[in-house]
C-alpha cells in the first residue's frame, strides 16, 4: 500500500518528530508532503529514504488543487494527514483525487481547537467559525481522526466528531535515541560555554508563556550555584532573558536555541523539569530515557502518581515545590557522583513500535465501511 503523509510543517516539533518515527516503522511505501518550508525532520526523512514533497508557500484551500494533482501522479492508497493546517486540504484533496482511505492525526490541543489562529474580535471569530465548519466538513470525508490522548478525543467529540470516528494512539518515542553518552555531554557543554563540573537543571519546549519557563527561573534564583540550560525558542525568549537578569541569575541561565534533536542537550543535563501544566509531557519520557531524573508539573503517561525510580510530580500551587525538588534532585545527583540513572520508560504502549503498529492497524480498517477503533 502507497501511503501520503501531509503535515503542516516538517521543521523539528513535536508531531513532526512523531511523523519521522512512524514513517521509518510502518510496514507501507511512504511518501510525506510538507506545507510550509521543509526543516531539520525533512532532512532526517530524506536520509532515510523518504520522498519528501515541498508545496510550501501556499495557504488554507489554495493547497487543494496541487495536493491533488500530486495524489493522483502517485497513485497513493491511502492519505494520512498531520495537524489541523494539513488536515483540511488534506482531506478535500484525497477526496478530488478519488481516495477514500483518508486517516488524519490531530497532535495537540491548540491543534485541535484552532486557538492558535483565531483572533479575539468580532472578524477574528468569525474566521474561526467558518474554519471550525470547513474542519467538520472535511472530517466527513475522512474515516478516522487518530487522538494521542483522551483530552484531544473529548475535544474533538465536542466539536462533533462522532466516537466512532476517533482512535487513541498515545504519542510515543523512540528510547533508543536518547541514549546517554559523555562525549555528547562534553561537547555539549563546551559549545555551550558550561564547566564540565557544573550541576545542570535543563528544560526543552517553545519558549512561550504556557511552558511556564518563568517558573523555572525564578526557582533557580533558590538553587545556589545551579545552571540553567533552556532548548527551544520562541516569542517569550526576550522575556525570559529579562526575567533572569532581574532574578540575578542571567550569568547562571543558557539559551541553546532550538534543536533539531533532543539527545545532545538531555546528555549535558544533570535534573530535567518540566513546568508546564498544559502539555502531554512526551519531552518527560525523553528524559527518562536519557537516564535523567525528571520532575513535571503535567506528564499524561505518567499520570498523578508516578511510580518510575527518580520521577517525581510538582505539586500544583505550592511556588516552593519546584525548588525544593530541584535541591533534594541536585544532592540525590551529588550523593552518586552525578551517575547516571538507568534508562527508563512509562510504558509499552508509548514505544514507536507500538505507535507504528497501532497505526498500520487503524490503515487496515480504514479499508472497512466501519473503522472500530480501540478505546
Amino acid at each position: 500500500m502507497r501511503v501520503l503523509h501531509v503535515i503542516s510543517a516538517l521543521s523539528a516539533g513535536g508531531p513532526e518528530h512523531q511523523l519521522r518515527l512512524l514513517v521509518s516503522r510502518l510496514p507501507h511505501e511512504s511518501e510525506v508532503v510538507t506545507l510550509s518550508p521543509p526543516g531539520a525532520v525533512a532532512d532526517a526523512l530524506r536520509a532515510g529514504g523518504t520522498t519528501v514533497h515541498d508545496l510550501s508557500g501556499r495557504r488554507d484551500l489554495s493547497t487543494v488543487g496541487p495536493l491533488r494533482r500530486l495524489i493522483r501522479r502517485g497513485h497513493f492508497d491511502l492519505v494520512h494527514t498531520h495537524m489541523r493546517q494539513a488536515c483540511v486540504p488534506g482531506r478535500f484533496a484525497a477526496r478530488l483525487a478519488g481516495v477514500p482511505r483518508v486517516v488524519a492525526t490531530e497532535h495537540d490541543l491548540t491543534a485541535a481547537d484552532g486557538r492558535h489562529d483565531v483572533l479575539d474580535t468580532g472578524r477574528g471569530r468569525s474566521r474561526g467559525r467558518f474554519r471550525d465548519r470547513l474542519y467538520l466538513a472535511g472530517e466527513r470525508l475522512g474515516r478516522v481522526t487518530i487522538a494521542p490522548c483522551p483530552a484531544i478525543a473529548a475535544q474533538l467529540r465536542e466539536w462533533g466528531v462522532p466516537d466512532s470516528r476517533i482512535a487513541v494512539i498515545p504519542k510515543a518515542v523512540d528510547a533508543g535515541e536518547f541514549g546517554f553518552d559523555p562525549r555528547l555531554r562534553a561537547a555539549a557543554r563546551a559549545r555551550l560555554g558550561i564547566a564540565p563540573d557544573a550541576a545542570v537543571v535543563g528544560g526543552i519546549g517553545r519558549l512561550e508563556p504556557a511552558e511556564r519557563f518563568d517558573r523555572l527561573i525564578r526557582a533557580l534564583g533558590e538553587v545556589p550555584g545551579a545552571t540553567l540550560l533552556l532548548v527551544g525558542d520562541g516569542p517569550a525568549r526576550d522575556a525570559l532573558a529579562k526575567l533572569a537578569t532581574i532574578e540575578g541569575i542571567a550569568d547562571r541561565v543558557v539559551f541553546a536555541g532550538a534543536v533539531g534533536h533532543a539527545r545532545e542537550a538531555l546528555c549535558a543535563m544533570d535534573v530535567f523539569a518540566s513546568p508546564s501544566e498544559e502539555t502531554f509531557g512526551l519531552v518527560v519520557l525523553e528524559a527518562l530515557a536519557s537516564g535523567l531524573p525528571a520532575l513535571y508539573a503535567r506528564c499524561e503517561p505518567l499520570g498523578l502518581r508516578p511510580t518510575v525510580e527518580g520521577v517525581k510530580r510538582l505539586t500544583p500551587h505550592d511556588r516552593e515545590s519546584l525548588p525544593r525538588a530541584l535541591r533534594a534532585e541536585l544532592l540525590c545527583c551529588e550523593e552518586r557522583n552525578f551517575r547516571r540513572l538507568p534508562p527508563r520508560t512509562a510504558s509499552a504502549c508509548y514505544d514507536a513500535d507500538h505507535l507504528a503498529g497501532e497505526v498500520a492497524r487503524v490503515y487496515e480498517q480504514a479499508g472497512l465501511r466501519r473503522v472500530t477503533p480501540r478505546p
